[in-house]
């Protein structure tokens, strides 16, 4: 290539921190070769709030945004060169499953969302569960817009948060001028352009997707003034008045993702030095007009990176691509674990979310499962162990993450006690992984997590066990899920898993021998990241649409199948209806002890 000619980049990528995300994600993807999607990534650490701090402060984190981004324009510069070099096009994503509900007011100020009145406190994040009772309370309507949230909303959705700052902050209800996703927010303030994501709109704010497909098709428009609020909904939840002036406070015009907002970056933008996540722009010299894309969800962006990796053994079968993608389901695994399936027909599953329309990928029905505490529940699990500063020192001095040796622990044990799989070291410990409510397939915000089989043991050896118990139960739950989305329509056979829990062997080996699916690992880690790459590969015209994009970008890398030992199926078979008990036990125990209260 020229040194003359200015370098097409794919993206820049920034992913602020969230609430429970220890990092800051920054990377530059190559455009040279698009089935070559080099991406550069560096970890900025920050300060981890405490699981009992009210919501996050969203300012002490400029600091870290800043230093992500100087790391990337110098990775930029590194790579290609000083003087030519120009980044395009960008796609901005937040990080930890973006249930994030903004307020600002007028002026774009933020506004408390705290009972302390703390103005840096405007973020009510995705696993805020104070909106139990308001959650109840909508799903008691019956409202026939419920039938697209999995038969009911989750207080983790939208408008019971709504609902619970219009009954309990009465004056910064009154302040507020927009309600947004934080990934809408930032773009925004991007570019000025109050258009949403349809894919936020969509999976948690009840908007109704396939309205606007009907609207879509009559106006060849990806970018329209908004179609699919039920106003009678939100005025029968009390809500009335976010539809009023044309549902200005949470929406007037919605979008496709990857379509190009506004006139792109707005000069105030890239010139920001002191707002956010805003002062980024200009530490990377981006442009006025640089062509910012409609969001995603971090995890529906996970999935729009990994959809399309179709594994040899697929492409050997003679399956088409929409077969293909229609037999998988995406695991985003992270701080709580995401599970994606699409469809061509819409299939009402209770206790999942959706079905939505075009909420992840164009022109397919997405169902939505998940598990509201994954990886947060294993970091819980080893942190709150006594045995866990010891590890911890074991791990450091060996130059490894504290799980590494976890999993080597587990295979010493296994061989020391001549037993005849790893899996069988838990047969006396089994765990219910519900610590912070269970999303799907139950849909019960108020279960609690069981752990059968404590006793006095606090070794090391101990901890190896209850962490492999712990991966074993989050597995039970994704077959559990899996197993109800076929009980429902979904034909899912194979598994595609991405994020950080993705790259522990021993999480990966479980869910394959749990749910006997074979899994796709795909050929980029940072699969969030790449589909943000889609977005704005899309949004900077380089793709006239997601799945074309998807399709040049996306790829399969190593595929984990399940084990072929009959004793392994027989012995999760067991554990699994061990599972399954310990949550009706629960719910017994649950009635026993309300009715005593009675």
């Amino acid at each position: 290539m020229s040194t003359t000619a200015p370098l097409l980049l794919a993206a820049f990528f920034l992913l602020p921190i969230s609430n429970l995300s220890s990092s800051l994600r920054a990377a530059v993807p190559a455009e040279v070769e698009w089935r070559n999607h080099d991406i550069r990534l560096r970890h900025c650490s920050a300060q981890r709030p405490s699981p009992n701090s009210e919501l996050p402060k969203t300012n002490p984190k400029v600091s870290l945004m800043k230093r992500a981004s100087c790391w990337g324009r110098q990775a930029v510069l590194y790579r290609y060169g000083k003087r030519e070099t120009v980044l395009r096009f960008i796609t901005v994503l937040a990080r930890a499953m973006m249930l994030h509900a903004v307020a600002v007011d007028a002026d774009g100020s933020p506004v408390s969302v705290s009972l302390s009145g703390d103005t840096r406190r405007n973020i009510i994040v995705w696993m805020d569960h104070r909106a139990v009772n308001q959650a109840e309370r909508i799903n008691a309507t019956n409202s026939p817009v419920l039938q697209y949230c999995g038969g009911g909303v989750s207080p983790e959705m939208q408008a019971p948060k709504l609902l619970w700052m219009k009954e309990n902050l009465q004056e910064s209800w009154s302040m507020v001028c927009r309600w947004m996703d934080l990934s809408d927010w930032l773009a925004y303030r991007a570019t000025g352009d109050d258009t949403r994501s349809l894919c936020t709109t969509v999976c948690k704010w009840t908007y109704l997707g396939h309205a606007h497909m009907e609207q879509w098709k009559e106006s060849d428009s990806r970018d329209m003034e908004a179609c699919g609020w039920d106003n009678v909904f939100w005025e029968e939840i009390g809500l009335g008045d976010l539809v009023e002036g044309n549902c200005a406070k949470i929406g007037r015009s919605v979008a496709f993702p990857g379509h190009p907002l506004g006139s792109g970056l707005t000069p105030t933008a890239a010139k920001a030095s002191n707002f956010l996540v805003l002062s980024i722009f200009e530490v990377l010299g981006l442009l006025p007009g640089t062509p910012v894309g409609t969001s995603l969800i971090d995890a529906h962006a996970g999935g729009v990176g990994v959809m399309e990796s179709i594994s040899d053994a697929g492409s050997k079968a003679g399956f088409s691509d929409e077969h293909a993608i229609c037999h998988q389901m995406v695991l985003v695994c992270g701080t709580s674990t995401c599970h994606m399936a699409v469809s061509k027909n819409r299939l009402f599953i209770p206790g999942v979310w959706g079905p939505f329309w075009s909420a992840m990928i164009p022109e397919f029905w997405l169902t939505e499962g998940g598990q509201s505490a994954t990886g947060a529940l294993l970091d819980y699990i080893i942190e709150n162990h006594v045995a866990s500063p010891l590890l911890s020192n074991h791990a450091a001095s060996q130059s490894i993450s504290i799980f590494e040796l976890l999993n080597k622990m587990l295979l010493s044990m296994s061989h020391k006690q001549n037993s005849p799989f790893l899996s069988a070291l838990t047969q006396d410990t089994h765990v219910l992984p519900d610590f912070h409510g269970n999303r799907s397939p139950v849909a019960d915000p108020k279960s609690k997590g069981v752990i059968y089989g404590l006793t006095l043991d606090t070794s090391e050896k101990h901890l190896a066990l209850l962490y492999l118990a712990t991966i074993q139960g989050i597995a039970y739950g994704t077959r559990h899920i899996v197993e109800h989305c076929n009980a429902h329509g979904h034909k899912i056979d194979t598994l595609v898993a991405c994020g950080g829990l993705a790259k522990n062997s021993v999480y990966i080996q479980e869910h394959a021998d749990i749910t006997g699916c074979p899994i796709i690992l795909p050929r980029e880690n940072e699969s969030v990241l790449l589909g943000a790459a889609v977005l704005g590969a899309v949004a900077g015209k380089k793709f006239p649409g997601v799945r074309d994009a998807m399709k040049a970008l996306n790829a399969a890398g190593k595929v984990v199948n399940p084990s072929s030992d009959p004793r392994v199926k027989k012995y999760h078979d067991a554990k699994y209806q061990i599972f399954r008990s310990l949550y009706e036990q629960q719910l017994s125990h649950r009635s026993t002890m309300s009715q005593a209260l009675q």
